[in-house]
């Protein structure tokens, strides 16, 4: 598909800034915050006064902090489930694509395979609601947005990073305690799909340059992350040894010995089927992404390279 305009909703966010610099001479046009209020349908049709038939909405906002949003649920769904609906809302009416960013939060739990262990989540195993009010906003929006807009296409993605000296991301957060502490104790019972901003956003714009092939010109949901899967300490290690530093200062500990306010999933990794089954290309194992970005770190800052 060759859009005449790409907006990207969030653009000063993680995903929207990996969006950018990755947009390689595309017709983009960047909102922000203090560009677009998504959760007030008034703004939102405003700031895409112009959209027409041809254009495609990229949304990357997200209200994602986890643990506050079970305590402010207003805010959550305000901008997870308010938000998608009112975009829909204008680009169901205006001929536009809508590409909507969601997250692995939204199952309600580990789905198993032929040998009772977890198996990678596929687009349609949502079954329940998600434990989390995050995940159960993001869920709400998804289907919102497709219930406003059908041709609306979901893509759900997990555990993204950047790495970059100004980020505050896991990855980020992993390289600043290796040069304060001696040793770290990481969470190794909870296991994901580890994800690239930089390489997510090459991938949305490919799927972008085919929306209107067979799979997605009606709207669909898919899921593209960094192949591979992984503990949040398995990430560490990896970390820790990209800098050169001893794997053996990370230490693993348990999910119940670090409670937070919102429950984490024990297992969330993310099928790459139905990324694959619409035409559009895998995405790269996640420690070669991870090896990127600890190289983009150490040059001149600029993680998104």
């Amino acid at each position: 598909m060759s859009a005449s305009q790409i907006y990207v909703i969030g653009a000063a966010g993680q995903v929207g800034s990996a969006m950018m610099a990755t947009s390689d001479g595309r017709a983009v046009i960047p909102l922000t915050s203090a560009d677009i209020d998504i959760t007030d349908l008034t703004s939102t049709r405003s700031a895409l006064a112009n959209l027409s038939a041809g254009d495609v909405v990229i949304n990357t906002a997200a209200h994602t902090a986890v643990d506050a949003a079970e305590s402010d649920r207003a805010a959550a769904y305000a901008v997870n489930a308010d938000g998608p609906a009112n975009l829909a809302a204008v680009t169901s009416t205006s001929g536009a694509r809508l590409v909507h960013l969601s997250t692995d939060y939204v199952f309600a739990h580990p789905v198993l395979g032929d040998d009772g262990a977890p198996r990678p989540f596929e687009p349609d195993d949502v079954d329940g609601v998600p434990e989390t009010v995050y995940g159960a906003s993001k869920l709400a929006g998804e289907r919102a947005a497709q219930a406003a807009d059908p041709a609306t296409v979901v893509v759900r993605t997990a555990w993204v990073f950047t790495g970059g000296r100004q980020d505050a991301d896991f990855v980020a957060t992993m390289c600043r305690l290796e040069a304060e502490r001696p040793q770290i104790r990481v969470v190794d019972d909870q296991t994901g799909s580890p994800t690239y901003a930089p390489d997510l956003a090459r991938a949305l714009w490919d799927l972008v340059d085919q929306l209107n092939e067979p799979a997605l010109r009606g709207g669909a949901v898919v899921h593209a992350t960094n192949a591979g899967s992984a503990t949040w300490w398995d990430v560490a290690r990896a970390v820790f040894d990209n800098l050169g530093a001893q794997q053996e200062r990370v230490q693993p500990c348990t999910t119940a010995e670090f409670p937070r306010p919102a429950p984490r999933p024990s297992y969330s990794v993310l099928s790459a089927k139905s990324w694959v089954g619409a035409g559009l290309a895998p995405l790269r194992d996640w420690r070669a992404a991870l090896g990127e970005a600890m190289t983009a770190r150490s040059g001149d800052g600029n993680s998104l390279g």
